[in-house]
């Protein structure tokens, strides 16, 4: 690699890679010691061509979510099954993954904005800006900015744009699959608002199970799909349509946090 070559966004490669590498080692631990990252479908990942894919998924902390995301997309591609034991992945890290972010929260500070060299691809929400609601348009240099990522790489998205679940989707995205045309592959994460705080930096809780399932494309007709059929299969894809809501009793609750407590092998690792 030459010492000074750039991505598409001006980011010297040889400083993502040092950053990934060294934020992967920081980081591991919150999922693999503090608390236990329980992952499915990774297989599906090795199966992915290198660019135009775009990974969907519900959102529940602002760092976390993408962190863990880096490690598994990175572990599965050195040939780990559902796992991300031996960080020794992490060190010849898959430099085309980009991750779409809320501006203002990567200029927040200089830790987000040494998190956004590693991939992100910062935009201005329409809809909410500095803890206020808002309504502007869409910027265009926002949408081609997507599409060169997608161009380029691997990108992660998050279509409600915010880490309150059950929120609508978001439209933009399924006007970017009708105009890029990606694969998409969605994820749905669970476990990380009960181990963090909302910005996923401070562990909140440990010895909580979170979890990762990793779907199969999600089929769509690029040609004839509406913006809102789009809209509705991302909901059931990242199971954050209504009908995913449900009231269960005490003991049903109390029922399924011992089922997840058996699977809580923190100290097999």
């Amino acid at each position: 690699m030459p010492l000074f070559k750039e991505n598409p966004f001006g980011h010297v490669l040889w400083i993502k890679k040092m950053l990934i590498r060294i934020l992967g080692v920081v980081s591991h631990g919150r999922y693999r010691k503090f608390n236990n990252l329980h992952i499915e479908g990774s297989e599906i990942l090795r199966e992915l061509p290198d660019n135009n894919v775009l990974f969907i998924s519900n959102h529940q902390t602002y760092f976390a979510d993408v962190a863990a995301m880096f490690h598994v997309f990175n572990a599965a591609l050195k040939g780990r099954d559902d796992s991300i034991k031996n960080i020794g992945y992490i060190w010849n890290p898959k430099l085309n993954i980009y991750y779409v972010a809320a501006g203002e929260t990567m200029r927040s500070g200089i830790l987000p904005k040494i998190f956004a060299y590693t991939g992100s691809i910062s935009i201005d929400r329409t809809w909410r800006s500095a803890g206020e609601n808002v309504n502007r348009q869409v910027k265009m240099s926002d949408i081609s900015n997507i599409g060169k990522a997608l161009d380029d790489g691997w990108v992660i998205t998050f279509p409600q744009g915010t880490t309150t679940p059950f929120k609508p989707i978001r439209r933009g995205t399924a006007h970017i699959i009708k105009t890029y045309k990606p694969t998409v592959i969605p994820i749905v994460i669970d476990g990380f608002r009960r181990s963090f705080d909302k910005k996923g930096l401070m562990i909140k809780k440990r010895n909580v199970l979170q979890s990762m399932v990793i779907k199969e494309p999600l089929e769509i007709d690029y040609d004839k799909d509406e913006i809102s059929d789009i809209v509705t299969k991302i909901e059931y894809a990242i199971e954050q349509h209504p009908s995913f809501l449900k009231v269960v009793s005490p003991e049903e609750y109390a029922k399924q946090e011992e089922e997840l407590n058996k699977k809580r092998e923190f100290w097999n690792l």
